[in-house]
């Protein structure tokens, strides 16, 4: 029996973002890996010179919605659907996968080892988001290859990257997104979801737990999380600054500036030079292998 926590939650929701940018799948369970939940981030759409793509520079990514097959407990098929598309389907048994071809890519300011996906995949994203930056390419991430976090965050910690901006997992709570939409709707804003965010544990409140207070997983340390087995455990180490992205709709792909000018007003960062954040950055550091699923109970300390 562990001693009573601090901070106690439930998880509220688990996502996964098969490929960068594009949309995300809430699933019920994941797998917690050493580059986060299972298949996050895993693939990439990159331009002819490799570098990566984003909603930043192409908005309609946001309504690309990948989808994972599994033939029993293996990934045998990663789909991709969008409106007036034909749904592109892409196998990814081992024997398909020794038929791709290594490339290097950048992904921020790193330069990673990855797999092409292939013409088909390229000429589909190509016709749905257009050739403003020439033919695009999906690429997999080579997980023989090791994209560390910045060492100035990771308290010498060992961390792990596929095609995430830098950290592993990223954890927020509903708590923060109800403190958000509270103040969008007292300025007359549509309220918005969690897909915004793009986070991949969002905390939630138990009735029979502390209560759950906005921007709570600023201010703990380490989240155990009661697994199956062992316990699994995120170590949050650096907010995560928020660009444009939140402001994009994710169902229609058109950006309005109100969630950026809303988190303006409370969100600055002294710990990330004033920066706008939203959300911890953390590293596994036990449990790998181990299933995390929606509604397991998580605790913490405080950690100011």
């Amino acid at each position: 029996m562990h001693s009573p926590a601090q901070f106690e939650a439930r998880i509220a929701a688990l996502w996964v973002f098969p490929i960068k940018s594009c949309a995300g799948i809430s699933v019920q369970e994941a797998v917690l890996t050493p580059t986060g939940l299972a298949h996050d981030r895993a693939w990439m759409v990159v331009d002819a010179d490799g570098e990566m793509v984003t909603q930043r520079e192409l908005p309609r990514m946001a309504l690309i919605q990948p989808s994972l097959v599994y033939a029993g407990t293996s990934l045998a098929e990663l789909v991709l659907s969008a409106s007036g598309m034909a749904a592109l389907h892409l196998p990814l048994t081992a024997r398909d996968l020794a038929e791709v071809h290594a490339i290097q890519v950048r992904v921020w300011d790193d330069q990673v080892s990855a797999f092409d996906m292939g013409d088909a995949v390229s000429k589909w994203l190509t016709e749905f988001l257009g050739s403003s930056l020439g033919p695009l390419r999906l690429v997999r991430f080579d997980d023989t290859h090791h994209r560390p976090s910045s060492a100035k965050w990771t308290q010498g910690l060992p961390s792990h990257n596929q095609f995430s901006d830098g950290f592993p997992v990223l954890v927020t709570s509903t708590a923060s997104l109800n403190e958000l939409n509270a103040r969008l709707q007292t300025q007359g804003e549509m309220a918005v979801d969690m897909r915004r965010f793009r986070a991949n544990v969002v905390l939630g409140e138990d009735a029979q737990l502390h209560p759950l207070n906005a921007h709570d997983e600023d201010r703990i340390g380490t989240l155990t999380c009661d697994t199956e087995h062992e316990p699994a455990q995120l170590t949050p180490v650096k907010p995560c600054p928020r660009c444009p992205i939140p402001n994009i709709d994710p169902d229609s792909g058109q950006s309005h500036p109100a969630v950026h000018d809303t988190l303006q007003a409370y969100r600055q960062d002294l710990r990330v030079n004033g920066a706008l954040t939203f959300g911890m950055n953390c590293l596994p550091v036990a449990g790998i292998g181990q299933v995390l699923r929606v509604g397991q109970r998580v605790r913490a300390d405080w950690a100011f």
